[in-house]
């Protein structure tokens, strides 16, 4: 009875320190820096997010084979200057800026290319004055 006590303390306690050791090693569980700040910037964020909606922008982003990144742009003035970020989920891979060239009416494309994996784009197109940003995320 005592090595089957032993043996499944053991277990647990082994199976606890494992997914406790792969938890530290993929999420550093920082979401922001200091909540405090960021809560005062709260109510700023909702106001530009309104301000972003109310402007009718909108964009669909491909992920083509050669790993470049195509953005269709809808309700978007030409000649918007698009920009981008791609991070990775788990902040194992290091962040990833875009520049994309236009490729015709509201089709852009970018510059650079997007190893393979998970990844958060967040995009920004600025266009006389006004600024509209999506995040999404790609697989």
């Amino acid at each position: 009875m005592a090595a089957v006590l032993v043996t499944f303390f053991g277990i647990v306690i082994a199976v606890n320190f494992t997914m406790a050791r792969f938890a530290t090693a993929t999420f550093g569980g920082i979401v922001v820096e200091n909540s405090y700040v960021a809560s005062q910037e709260f109510n700023r964020w909702l106001d530009e997010a309104e301000a972003e909606r109310a402007l009718g922008w909108d964009a669909l982003t491909a992920w083509r084979p050669d790993g470049r990144l195509a953005v269709a742009l809808s309700g978007v003035p030409e000649g918007a200057e698009v920009t981008g970020v791609a991070r990775h989920p788990l902040g194992r891979m290091p962040d990833h800026a875009f520049t994309f060239v236009s490729t015709g009416k509201d089709q852009v494309l970018s510059r650079e290319v997007l190893p393979d994996g998970r990844w958060l784009l967040r995009l920004e197109v600025v266009s006389a004055g006004k600024t509209w940003r999506r995040e999404e995320e790609l697989r």
